[in-house]
């Protein structure tokens, strides 16, 4: 019984290696024929547009031959092959449908930083920050609350200038009447006069200095955009912290009260910020903290 057993089991087994086998041959001979008849097919399509493609000689686009230029106008122009067209207009190009989109990609990937630092929402976010600090409320609101809240300020402090960069850059361009130059130019200047309306004069003159570039204190125009965005940041972080420091105050006299009525009672051991915190959210609540904070950091813009 045990050698029938065995040998059932290496009949099997053998049946299995040449089942094995002969798929395997049946697979590699089905790839040969694939490969075969595509390269055949492409071999015949090859064909095919050869027969059919008209005379090379009559359809090129080639002005001159490579190294054939002897004058500044012979460059001015290079027409190379059917599928390539550049006409560079006495040096003044402009950009072909790829690029544009490449760079509109790419100035969408850096968006969020110039949201960030150009704008409002510097001083904005670290106020709310400052504000929930004061409150001691740990997390409430929470961090996904404060950027939502700075986002729509800044979108409402800075409407202003994106409806003027829309019309008078994004439109024209779009319809052909101005130059990428002109338009880079033109987006740019409304948020150069808002970001030196903002900054302080000491925060650009340090920059213009660490620069090296004459200034005279006063003129926006001699100030280059390198230097303008720090100084414009700098100023930011120094509005913001003023504003909460001021925010802080009320709190804090809270905090001295609740502590000196605390060792009053001989409560040494039990944390003033415990108590305190009530009474915080009660006075913010009563004098309309979140209007008074938002109306005013609004208008100081």
């Amino acid at each position: 019984m045990m050698r029938n057993r065995y040998k059932n089991y290496d009949m099997r087994r053998e049946l299995g290696k040449l089942f094995y086998a002969l798929a395997m041959v049946l697979m590699l001979v089905i790839a040969d024929v694939a490969v075969a008849s595509a390269t055949s097919d492409d071999e015949a399509a090859a064909e095919h547009m050869l027969d059919n493609q008209p005379n090379v000689d009559e359809n090129r686009t080639t002005i001159n031959d490579p190294g054939t230029a002897d004058t500044p106008e012979d460059l001015a122009e290079l027409n190379i092959a059917n599928s390539l067209t550049i006409t560079l207009d006495n040096g003044n190009g402009e950009l072909n449908g790829t690029l544009r989109i490449l760079l509109v990609l790419t100035a969408i990937a850096v968006l969020p930083i110039l949201l960030i630092t150009i704008t409002s929402f510097t001083r904005i976010l670290i106020v709310l920050h400052f504000t929930r600090q004061a409150l001691n409320t740990q997390s409430a609101p929470p961090n996904q609350v404060l950027i939502a809240i700075s986002l729509f300020l800044t979108f409402f402090i800075m409407q202003p200038i994106f409806t003027q960069v829309y019309t008078e850059a994004i439109v024209p361009y779009d319809a052909g009447e101005i130059g990428f130059e002109e338009a880079y130019e033109t987006a740019l200047a409304p948020l150069r006069n808002f970001m030196f309306e903002q900054a302080q004069v000491k925060d650009i003159d340090v920059f213009m200095q660490i620069s090296n570039t004459a200034w005279d204190g006063a003129s926006m125009e001699q100030v280059p955009t390198s230097v303008l965005i720090p100084g414009f940041i700098v100023s930011e972080l120094r509005t913001a912290f003023i504003i909460g420091f001021i925010i802080y105050i009320p709190f804090i006299v809270i905090d001295m009260v609740v502590a000196s009525v605390l060792m009053s009672m001989g409560m040494m051991m039990l944390p003033p910020t415990t108590i305190s915190m009530p009474f915080k959210i009660l006075l913010f609540v009563l004098a309309d903290g979140w209007n008074l904070v938002i109306v005013n950091l609004v208008r100081t813009f």
